[in-house]
């Protein structure tokens, strides 16, 4: 796959995938990939959290699908995420309709299927805002 989009600029910092799906899962690290990021990733929120905890590096973004296993859901962890490291973003992604209003402020919600164009465009509306990116 080739992502088909100019002026994004590279990720400094890792970003952390959380998908159940794992064809969904490998879909988005390698998107991340392509666009100059490192993906790190999860089956559960659950997982995610530790490692955000113990680990030392910086993490710029977190991916989260709502319905996950675990203990933690897309919106509980994204909100976690949110009141500990104000300075990660966030994009919750789901299958199922989520009252916009559950969705944490600071977020951007895709909603499954979601295409290649919107995923791309909400990173980079969340990595660089202000600075466009434009197909190729």
């Amino acid at each position: 796959m080739i992502v088909q989009w100019e002026g994004f600029l590279p990720i400094e910092g890792s970003v952390i995938v959380i998908e159940d799906d794992p064809t969904l899962r490998a879909l988005m690290e390698e998107i991340v990939s392509e666009v100059g990021g490192k993906a790190i990733s999860f089956e559960t929120a659950d997982d995610a959290l530790t490692y955000l905890l113990q680990t030392h590096e910086q993490c710029r973004l977190v991916i989260a699908d709502h319905g996950v296993p675990g203990q933690i859901q897309g919106i509980e962890f994204i909100e976690m995420v949110s009141s500990r490291w104000p300075s990660i973003a966030a994009i919750l992604t789901s299958g199922y309709l989520i009252d916009p209003e559950a969705v944490p402020a600071s977020s951007i919600y895709l909603h499954k299927p979601w295409s290649l164009d919107d995923f791309v465009i909400a990173m980079a509306t969340l990595l660089q805002p202000g600075i466009a990116i434009h197909k190729a």
